[in-house]
């Protein structure tokens, strides 16, 4: 008879979902639903604590990233912000739709290349591409209400968002890529990791030509 598994180290997840919904600080509520998942496994205070130590561990650098953010916030404090809106309203050619078009192409092709980390939101979108393409839509367009601001922000995130989705499987040594292997093994069905990453080629220039299309018909 097939024993029933147990759901107690599910339990973590319901923490999330709770400590989100209530805005509790993250890293607590992070905190506590490994806890509530370990101990709902069986496992010991003490081998919750070496289990976390080992995952950080194994994983330190993905914290590598977050060196950076000190440097940004200090140059966004020194006016960051507000020197490259500056340039972009001085710079007539310059529209939103070119500005954000060109990021696409720069964020696709660097993802290609596996330099996933060389832009994103915290070092790129924020402390420069927003203010650049909110300047640029408020010179052409003087009288641009604050909805219309906040489309030209969430079109610069979304930007960087299918840049990096669509151009990091291009690039082999990508964790997607032996996700996706692993997925198809698990079906019966062998591939190459070289061959997805060729097969991920159309997949984004067909992301460009659409994102791209919407870029272009980017009026604020």
């Amino acid at each position: 008879m097939t024993s029933v598994p147990s759901l107690w180290p599910l339990i973590g997840i319901a923490i999330v979902v709770i400590g989100f919904a209530l805005r509790a600080n993250p890293l607590a509520v992070v905190v506590a639903a490994a806890f509530g998942s370990g101990l709902g496994a069986g496992l010991s205070i003490p081998e919750v604590v070496a289990a976390m130590g080992k995952a950080f561990h194994q994983n330190r650098y993905v914290s590598v990233p977050w060196l950076a953010l000190p440097v940004i916030g200090l140059m966004e404090r020194a006016g960051l912000q507000e020197q490259a809106a500056a340039l972009i309203a001085r710079t007539k050619a310059a529209t939103s739709s070119r500005i954000l078009l060109i990021y696409l192409g720069f964020r696709q092709i660097t993802a290609a290349l596996g330099l996933t980390q060389i832009a994103g939101h915290a070092q790129t979108v924020r402390p420069l591409l927003a203010p650049m393409v909110e300047a640029a839509a408020a010179r052409d367009k003087p009288d641009i209400s604050d909805d219309e601001r906040n489309q030209v922000k969430a079109m610069a995130a979304a930007t960087d968002n299918v840049g990096i989705f669509f151009g990091e499987d291009i690039f082999l040594a990508i964790a997607s890529i032996l996700l996706i292997k692993g997925f198809l093994e698990s079906a019966g069905i062998f591939v190459q990791p070289f061959d997805l990453s060729v097969w991920a080629i159309p997949t984004a220039l067909a992301a460009f030509a659409v994102h791209g299309t919407r870029l272009w018909r980017l009026k604020p």
